[in-house]
């Protein structure tokens, strides 16, 4: 029975992954196009928010089972979740950016590089945030 479980968890951690790094895109992508129209530390804000819609739609269809809370408020905690992630990413993203490659000399591409870093870092602990609180088992 233990190993079933596991072999569940680590499916579903894969299925987390494959989800996320597909909304990831999304967020790089909408970062790159917004950064054409707004500074780059806003364009980390909005990006992410719609990377987050992304995330949700497909961890909701892929990867998690419905929490029987009703979509509302199952998106509710979702979000609450990546707004604690969302101050990670964009303090690694513009931490990076704006100091850390600087004092280095790192030039290759550096925003994009600290926004792919940036949006990869909070992985585990989102995973972790999703499956106990956003889509966990609601009585109803």
């Amino acid at each position: 029975m233990r190993q079933r479980l596991e072999a569940l968890f680590r499916a579903e951690f894969v299925r987390f992954v494959l989800t996320g790094g597909t909304a990831a895109a999304v967020n790089i992508g909408a970062r790159m196009l917004l950064s054409l129209a707004m500074p780059y530390e806003a364009a980390v804000a909005v990006a992410y928010l719609i990377g987050m819609v992304t995330a949700y739609l497909l961890a909701r269809r892929f990867v998690f089972a419905a929490s029987g809370g009703g979509m509302g408020s199952e998106f509710s905690r979702f979000a609450l979740i990546n707004c604690v992630a969302l101050v990670q990413v964009w303090l690694v993203s513009v931490g990076l950016a704006r100091f850390v490659f600087p004092a280095i000399g790192y030039m290759f591409h550096p925003e994009t590089t600290a926004h792919v870093i940036g949006v990869l870092s909070p992985i585990g602990i989102s995973y972790l945030g999703h499956r106990r609180y956003s889509f966990a088992r609601r009585g109803g």
